[in-house]
């Protein structure tokens, strides 16, 4: 296990448990904490108690408010601005980029994911790297 990220939490946000729990299952084999809950308004709660260091967010969430303006609401609050949110879809129009980036995310992470490569991945986002 790799020591820096041992202890390491991630926040994942998504409507669809099948994938939270493909996410934490790899990410949990790979030293990292992982919570994970369902909803935008869920995800704001969460990270103002649990202080994750990075959010991988869903950005068509189906309940609620979706991923986008989660996004925007979470770099909004002081303790949450500074950590990296990272738009995770299946959806990667140019659109969906742009409206992602304004609202605060620091990159995307294409859906069906890559497992073999995630664990990677989150530590370059964590680490502060912005990847398109």
């Amino acid at each position: 296990m790799d020591t820096e990220r041992s202890g390491r939490l991630i926040l994942v946000v998504d409507d669809k448990e099948e994938n939270r729990r493909l996410i934490r299952k790899v990410l949990t084999r790979h030293g990292y904490r992982v919570t994970e809950v369902s909803t935008g308004e869920l995800a704001l709660e969460t990270a103002q108690t649990e202080h994750p260091d990075l959010i991988l967010m869903d950005i068509r969430l189906r309940e609620g408010i979706d991923g986008i303006e989660a996004t925007r609401r979470l770099k909004a609050l002081p303790f949450v601005a500074n950590v990296p949110v990272v738009a995770v879809t299946a959806s990667v129009s140019a659109e969906d980029m742009q409206r992602a980036l304004k609202a605060g995310c620091s990159g995307f992470i294409r859906k069906p994911l890559d497992i073999d490569g995630l664990p990677e991945l989150i530590g370059h986002y964590i680490a502060g790297g912005n990847i398109g």
